[in-house]
């Protein structure tokens, strides 16, 4: 079979499919006819593609759809798999990678793994099947493991530097941060110098752990971090990461806000010592009696929303406020614990165990041997409390101000939140310390990215989370073809949902 163009009396040309059988020419099928080159040219394309099919005498030869139709038709069905491939990954992450400055690190492994972490989080295995599936690249895990060996030493600094100029050319001055410390445990139950038990935020209270500490600036923009061994109390964090990255930085002494986590009585003296502003969380009821009986008496006259500021023995001021919010949260909070422990003590069925929990036994009281009741007294001494948030600081901050820079905490919270589940940093599969470190620096450098991500689609007022966009990714295509003729190789990106255009938008 041929294909052959027949000029027609009336100045058109056929494209017609013939066929010899017999030592006879029978014309099988006209394709098409024009009397426009362009138009004849398609038809003329479309008679080579039948032609080099498998099967050209199949009934969709003879089918009656427009010639233009089956070109398109037959154009598509010649594409494979290998021509596709998944770019919005490196469309998104790749682009934010480069315009914060990262791309200075000149290692290509560190670029694919941070970008497989915000895309497709995981483990180092699973990395190694993202490059290879979705982007044609491949490595293998070993030289993943030692590019690990090597990463903390070589590129944590630059990398940290990098996240901060870009923190400070969000937020400008950094006169404020925020300091908080959570716990990530391992998969394990052998302990070293670096993975302890200690107390563990994930429950995790029999696997071995680090302490993570993560200094932000406002919004939760990231400033820097360290680790610490898993049993290393939380409190005394604080001052060692905070001296250590202001040195490294230069900025002023900044005012520092903090849970009462790191409330001690040694951190207190130690900051006021070098001469730091904080606000930090305050445990008002682990406070003297005396100072106790202040807040009860100023309790009294307080209104929703109002404060009262107590003086302290350190030269620190006390700033209590009270909402009828925390009132109602404490109380429900209080009575749903209480319902449970009311019923246990009504069943008779409270043992050993029970009585060593910790919550709302505290209330319990044992008589003799056997006899367990609650607390009455105590239960109501317990609700003077409700309603009543504390703040130490020796800033000359007014209230107002002060309880506004400590509800800005809730962004490092987020922080590790994000960490934790958005960039799945928990639990870690790492044994040596130098892979563990290596695995920390990538989930921060993962982290300032998502921010970034975060602030554009904000900007752009695009109602997707970063979390979403990154699910978003998976389903941006490419695709590469080679034309028949010329034999010229073209990529071009496919279309994209909304959703997918919306958060290109926000990034280009």
């Amino acid at each position: 079979m041929f294909a052959r163009k027949k000029r027609n009396k009336t100045g058109s040309v056929s494209i017609q499919l013939i066929d010899k059988k017999d030592g006879c020419f029978r014309v099988v099928q006209t394709l098409g006819c024009s009397k426009d080159p362009d138009e004849i040219e398609k038809i003329w394309q479309h008679s080579q593609q039948i032609l080099h099919s498998e099967n050209p005498l199949q009934t969709k030869l003879f089918a009656t759809e427009p010639a233009e139709d089956l070109i398109v038709k037959n154009t598509v069905e010649q594409f494979s798999n290998q021509q596709i491939c998944t770019i919005g990954p490196e469309l998104i992450f790749g682009t934010l990678f480069d315009r914060l400055g990262f791309n200075s690190i000149p290692d290509k492994l560190f670029r694919h793994i941070v970008i497989a972490r915000l895309a497709y989080p995981g483990s180092k295995l699973k990395t190694v099947d993202y490059l290879y599936r979705y982007q044609g690249i491949s490595v293998t895990a070993d030289s993943i493991y030692r590019f690990l060996d090597t990463l903390n030493d070589k590129y944590k600094e630059t990398a940290e530097q990098i996240s901060y100029a870009h923190t400070k050319k969000v937020v400008g001055k950094i006169s404020v941060v925020f300091y908080d410390m959570t716990t990530l445990y391992f998969e394990t139950e052998d302990e070293d110098d670096l993975r302890k038990i200690g107390f563990s935020k994930d429950g995790k209270f029999q696997n071995p752990q680090i302490m993570l500490g993560l200094l932000v600036g406002k919004e939760g923009y990231p400033i820097g971090y360290d680790i610490f061994p898993g049993n290393t109390v939380e409190s005394h964090t604080l001052i060692p990461i905070l001296q250590n990255i202001q040195k490294k930085y230069g900025f002023k002494k900044p005012v520092v806000i903090a849970d009462a986590g790191l409330l001690s009585k040694n951190n207190i003296e130690e900051l006021i010592r070098k001469k730091y502003k904080f606000i930090i969380g305050a445990r008002i009821k682990n406070e003297t009696v005396a100072i106790q009986e202040k807040i009860f008496q100023e309790a009294e006259n307080i209104k929703d929303g109002q404060t009262f500021i107590l003086k302290k023995s350190n030269g620190t001021r006390l700033v209590v406020s009270y909402t009828s919010s925390r009132a109602r949260k404490d109380a429900f909070n209080r009575e749903r614990g209480l319902k449970k422990l009311r019923e246990k003590v009504k069943t008779g069925k409270l043992t050993k165990n029970s009585i060593n929990n910790r919550g709302y036994n505290k209330f319990l009281v044992l008589e003799g041997k056997v006899k367990v009741s609650i607390d009455e007294d105590k239960l109501e001494a317990e609700k003077k409390w409700d309603g009543l948030k504390g703040y130490i600081t020796n800033s000359r901050l007014s209230a107002d101000k002060i309880i506004k820079n400590y509800r800005e905490l809730w962004q490092i919270e987020k922080a590790f939140r994000i960490s934790k589940t958005d960039l799945t940093v928990r639990p870690i599969h790492h044994f040596k310390e130098k892979r563990i470190r290596a695995h920390i620096c990538i989930a921060f450098v993962a982290y300032s990215i998502y921010k970034e991500l975060e602030r554009q689609l904000k900007k752009k007022k695009v109602d997707i989370s970063p979390k979403r966009a990154a699910e978003l990714t998976h389903t941006m295509y490419q695709l590469q073809f080679t034309l028949p003729i010329s034999k010229q190789v073209h990529t071009i990106t496919l279309k994209m949902d909304l959703d997918q255009q919306q958060i290109y938008n926000a990034v280009f």
